[in-house]
């Protein structure tokens, strides 16, 4: 039988079904100022907190060069702020500025209410059948990744 959705099996078709969702939720953008690479590293600062670039790096899962690169672009858009490291003077501490904030607070309310009206379309029973999901997708997602050199969009 044909699934709409993937090839038939339960890793293709939630594959699909999350790229699909992960498609939709990009789609709501506020703020096109800031690429979805940039956005993910912003993500990444609000939700952990001020960190390394290392940190950073390997936090989105990319190599150092590149998360260079991302750190100086979003710098000059005032989105992050570098302030030095309280213990090694190599090192950096990068940290979201006012500006940042403001971003991903639009980004994150556009997303919620594209979704939550989608959620309100849901009987009871398959939005208890989603929030188990989610403890789910939360488990797969505690696991630790074998492959590591992808990178991850938001």
């Amino acid at each position: 039988m044909h699934s709409p959705y993937g090839d038939g099996s339960l890793s293709g078709d939630l594959s699909l079904a999350v790229v699909r969702l992960a498609r939709r939720l990009r789609g709501r953008r506020e703020n096109k100022l800031v690429s979805l690479t940039q956005l993910s590293a912003l993500y990444t600062l609000h939700h952990e907190g001020p960190m390394t670039p290392g940190a950073l790096a390997a936090a989105e899962r990319v190599r150092p060069p590149s998360m260079t690169r991302v750190i100086a672009s979003l710098s000059d858009l005032g989105m992050i702020k570098r302030e030095p490291h309280p213990t090694d003077g190599r090192q950096a501490i990068v940290t979201l500025s006012q500006d940042g904030v403001e971003v991903i607070k639009e980004e994150l309310a556009a997303r919620e209410a594209w979704l939550s009206d989608r959620l309100r379309e849901l009987s009871p029973d398959e939005r208890d059948a989603l929030r188990e999901g989610v403890i789910i997708f939360n488990k797969i997602l505690g696991k630790p990744d074998t492959d590591v050199q992808h990178t991850r969009a938001v």
